[in-house]
């Protein structure tokens, strides 16, 4: 998929979620170009448009260039039980311990807790040697999002 991405942002390997459309798309001469991907699935960039310019964007400081995306897959931790590839999974729900080395992996960006995710495959075991809240967990590679 092309899209136009915040300069910032326009790296080969750069991942981002995309949150949707700001009030400041509103007018923009850019926003079919722009405004292509699903809300709240994580994308990955898989290429730079080699000679593209940078457009002014009233939402991204530096502009947007155009690049290639495509859907990414997430590394969650998820209860052990059940957690195998192939399955579905779900993020064992929301944890307030931010300093926790599994932290990013038991609340990751572009998964939400209230929805199931095929698993592709297993990790292994969390970075960290005990979880807080008790919790038996397993690091997994949540599919790339199909989109709707």
């Amino acid at each position: 998929m092309i899209t136009l991405l915040g300069t910032a942002l326009a790296d080969e390997g750069t991942e981002f979620v995309y949150r949707g459309e700001s009030d400041a798309c509103e007018g923009c001469p850019y926003r079919k170009q722009c405004l292509t991907l699903e809300a709240g699935v994580r994308y990955e960039v898989t290429d730079v448009r080699d000679g593209g310019q940078t457009l002014d964007c009233a939402v991204h400081d530096g502009g947007v260039r155009a690049v290639e995306v495509e859907p990414a897959s997430i590394t969650a931790a998820v209860p052990s039980k059940g957690a195998y590839a192939g399955s579905k999974g779900k993020l064992a729900g929301p944890c307030p311990h931010v300093d926790c080395p599994g932290h990013e992996y038991c609340v990751p960006k572009g998964a939400e807790f209230d929805a199931e995710y095929k698993i592709d495959e297993i990790g292994g075991d969390p970075p960290q040697d005990y979880c807080a809240l008790d919790r038996e967990l397993t690091l997994v590679e949540f599919a790339p999002s199909e989109g709707d």
